[in-house]
This record gives C-alpha cells, sequence and structure tokens, in this order.
C-alpha cells in the first residue's frame, strides 16, 4: 500500500521504529500516507485495517478522545472506570475484537443542546469503545483524503481554522468580490445519503474492513428517552457527535468544492469562489447571478441535499453586513472620519449574547465558589472568545471587548452584592478590578492574542 524506504537496513528501520512514542508513529504513518495520496490521485488503498487495530494507534486513540473530556455513552461506561480496571487491559479487549472481526458499535445516545437562536441541536454520543475505533480508523484514513481537499475548506481539518476562513473573506472582499451567497443546506448531517456518501470514500479506499467499519457507524441506531430508532433500515445521515462524522462529512461536500473551483467551470470562469466551514459556506463573486444559484441547487440535489432558500441569502457587502461563523462583516466608515471606508469584520451580537450567556451561567452554578477557582472558570471561557474574535489585522474585537468588560464588571459587582451576607472580602469593592490585579483575571480590552492554555 505505500513504497517502503530503501535507505538503511531494515534492522536500523525497526530500531528507530521501536524507539518512537505512539503519537510519532502514528504521524509518521500519516504522513507517508499523505505522500502517497498526494502523488498519485487515482490510488485506491487496500491495507489499511491493520493500523486501525494496532496497539500504538488504540493507545494514541484513546489519548486524544479521553483529551476532549465527553461524556459516557449509552453503556455508561466512563475514562474513570476503564483505567479503575486498566486502560491497557481495556485496548487489548478492543484490539481481540477487531482482529476477529466481532467489533459491533452499541446504539449512540441522542440529547439535544441549545442553539445561540434559543433552538436546539440534536447531538449522538457514541460510548467511549466506538468513539475510540472511530478515531483510529480517522486517523488512519484522514491522510488520505486530506490530499484530496481543496484550500477552500477550513471546517475540522488538521492545521486549518475559522480565523483562516474569515481572513481569505476579507481577502477576497478587498479584491472585489463583494457580493455574497450565504448558502444553508437543509438539516445536511441528517440527510447525507449512504450509499453515494461510500461510493465517494470507496474511489480511495477499496479495504472491505474499513468499509464495512464506515457502513456500521452510519447505520449505527439511535437511542432517544428509550426509544431507539434508525438502525440498518437506516440511509441517511451522520450522527453528530460521532468522532468520525465531520471527515464523512467533509468527504461529501468535497464534491462541491471541487465543482466550484474547476478550471473552465461555471463558477470559475466568472470568478467565484467558495469558502466552506464544514456545512457552512458562502459563495462570492463581483457578481452572483441566478444563473450560479441555480446551478449549485442542482449539484446539491443530485448530491440528494437541499438548499434551504429560506435561510439562505444573496447580500452586497458594501450595503448590507454579512455574518459568517459568529463574524459579523461590514463596510464602515473610516473611524477617524477620513473620507474612506474599510472592511470591519467583529464578533457578532449573537456572540456577544452567547458569551454573556456563559459568564451569567457560570456565576450562577459558581455562588459559592473561592474567587481562585471563579477566575480559572472565567479565564477559560474569556480566553476561549478572545483568541477566536481576534484575527491579527483581520478583525476589529475592540468594542465588543470593552461592553464584555462592561458586562463582566457590572456582573461580579452583583454577584459579590448578593454575597454580602457571607461576608465576602470582595463586597462593596470594585470587584472586578481586585480580580484582575490580584487573582489574574483576563481583562478583556487588552488587544493581544492570548495563548491558549490546558487548566488555565
Amino acid at each position: 500500500m505505500i513504497e517502503k524506504s530503501t535507505n538503511g537496513t531494515k534492522s536500523e528501520d525497526s530500531e528507530k521504529i521501536s524507539q518512537q512514542t505512539d503519537m510519532e508513529k502514528v504521524q509518521d504513518f500519516q504522513r507517508k500516507l499523505y505522500q502517497k495520496a498526494k502523488q498519485e490521485k487515482g490510488f485506491r488503498f487496500y491495507v489499511l485495517y491493520d493500523k486501525v487495530r494496532s496497539m500504538s494507534f488504540l493507545r494514541e486513540s484513546y489519548r486524544r478522545v479521553k483529551a476532549k473530556k465527553g461524556s459516557a455513552g449509552i453503556d455508561g461506561t466512563t475514562f474513570e472506570a476503564i483505567e479503575k480496571e486498566g486502560t491497557e487491559q481495556y485496548l487489548q479487549t478492543i484490539q481481540k475484537e477487531l482482529e476477529t472481526r466481532s467489533y459491533k458499535p452499541s446504539p449512540v445516545l441522542k440529547v439535544y443542546i441549545p442553539k445561540a437562536n434559543g433552538g436546539k441541536r440534536p447531538l449522538g454520543i457514541p460510548t467511549i469503545k466506538d468513539r475510540i475505533v472511530q478515531m483510529s480508523c480517522k486517523m488512519v484514513i484522514e491522510p488520505i483524503f486530506e490530499a484530496d481537499f481543496e484550500d477552500t475548506s477550513y471546517g475540522f481539518r488538521p492545521k486549518k481554522s475559522a480565523s483562516q476562513a474569515i481572513t481569505k473573506i476579507k481577502e477576497n472582499l478587498q479584491e472585489g468580490l463583494t457580493e455574497i451567497y450565504d448558502a444553508d443546506i437543509k438539516s445536511y448531517f441528517d440527510t447525507i445519503p449512504h450509499d453515494k456518501l461510500m461510493i465517494v470514500i470507496s474511489k480511495r479506499i477499496s479495504d472491505r474492513n474499513i468499509l464495512h467499519l464506515i457502513k456500521m457507524w452510519l447505520k449505527s441506531p439511535k437511542v432517544e428517552n428509550g426509544k431507539i430508532s434508525g438502525g440498518k433500515k437506516n440511509k441517511v445521515g451522520t450522527p453528530q457527535g460521532g468522532v468520525i462524522s465531520p471527515l464523512l462529512a467533509n468527504i461529501y461536500l468535497n464534491l462541491v468544492d471541487k465543482i466550484v473551483n474547476k478550471v473552465g467551470g461555471s463558477f470559475k470562469r466568472i470568478g467565484i469562489k467558495i469558502i466552506r466551514y464544514a456545512d457552512d459556506f458562502v459563495l462570492m463573486g463581483k457578481e452572483i447571478p441566478k444563473e450560479i444559484i441555480q446551478r449549485l441547487k442542482a449539484i446539491l440535489e443530485n448530491m440528494e441535499l437541499e438548499l434551504n432558500e429560506t435561510k439562505s441569502k444573496k447580500i452586497k457587502a458594501k450595503e448590507d453586513p454579512a455574518e459568517f461563523l459568529g463574524f459579523t462583516i461590514r463596510y464602515d466608515k473610516d473611524m477617524y472620519g477620513r473620507n474612506m471606508k474599510y472592511w470591519n469584520i467583529m464578533p457578532s451580537k449573537k456572540a456577544e449574547k452567547k458569551i454573556r450567556e456563559n459568564i451569567s451561567e457560570l456565576l450562577h452554578k459558581g455562588n459559592h465558589y473561592q474567587p481562585e477557582k471563579l477566575v480559572k472558570e472565567l479565564n477559560a471561557k474569556i480566553r476561549g472568545w478572545l483568541n477566536y474574535y481576534t484575527i491579527p489585522k483581520v478583525s476589529y474585537p475592540a468594542m465588543s471587548q470593552r461592553r464584555l468588560r462592561f458586562y463582566l464588571s457590572t456582573k461580579l459587582w452583583r454577584y459579590y452584592n448578593r454575597k454580602s451576607q457571607r461576608k465576602s472580602r470582595l463586597y462593596r469593592q470594585n470587584a472586578f478590578g481586585k480580580l484582575v490585579s490580584k487573582y489574574k483575571l483576563i481583562d478583556p480590552t487588552k488587544m493581544l492574542k492570548l495563548p491558549t492554555l490546558v487548566n488555565a
């Protein structure tokens, strides 16, 4: 499947491999796989399953799954319970199931999480065991498809981010691509057709065991309030929450990216560009004629997907604001009164509301927290928000940061005022200022991009 290196002796290569950590072994294999896939666009990979069930991949998979700190699935098994019994033994049991082909995924626990618009988003929670196997499979096949993905796709990909997508949007605007079609695919994750998805995957992978794993995950039944739905009869959808689901979603929508970016195609001929983050994407051009939108609809219909025409809209960005990935994009007058305009990219009102709600929820939950613990929890939220919305030389979050600072100051004063009966040390003081100076609470008005720290 991958050409072996002829440099050095076999014993030297074996010794080098034996000294590698699990992560290094995975990364080394992924590099070779990516290079092979990049060099041979039509190559179908046929020996992959042995890596999925290898202990090096399973151990690294467990480490990555645990780092995400997800909840237990339908079986109730937690990381604590696994480690109490012995992680290595647990992984060996999984390996045995994969070796004997007796592995079968458990039903997915279906829950709902609140959305910014007040609605709820369905989320599937596989068991930890299934997440481990999915992660191992993902680590094996991802490099193959990464070699095929277009540069205009930014969501759930290694070394890609929302900030890069926003940066590219600004570059396109500055180049004069100021007409935007904000496209919304109706219930994308729930409507991906299994048969067509598997055809796309099999163009690159011929390993039957890998294909069988993916089919089983697609057919996994869901459990909601004790009731089972889906299963083998289910022909569409990838469960949101599954480790491998974002990759499968990207593999299928890569078809759209390739059509839009095709040299000589109807989109490329008139200068239309696409920026996609998972199932959220925009088309950008000097003008986006109706024919292009009809062409997009036809492409999606052929893929058995539906454009949500109620939510999808065309925007003249120089006249009306556009929103994408939590940012608002506006063409504003110069803040210093000069006779010029600039592209102003800032956190959206929904994004500001969301961080305030998160802070309010934390303060309500942490009514008995000591200042040190409260600051630790607040900093994690503030740091994540600032890091996401602060894109040097691209976004301008200063006003939002000042509003967040004012909200924190007011909210913390009320928080400690409620605690006055217990003689809180910060009662009747400038609680925000005190927490900043003494306990290192982050002041949102500091413009630098903060490092993301573990347990900070």
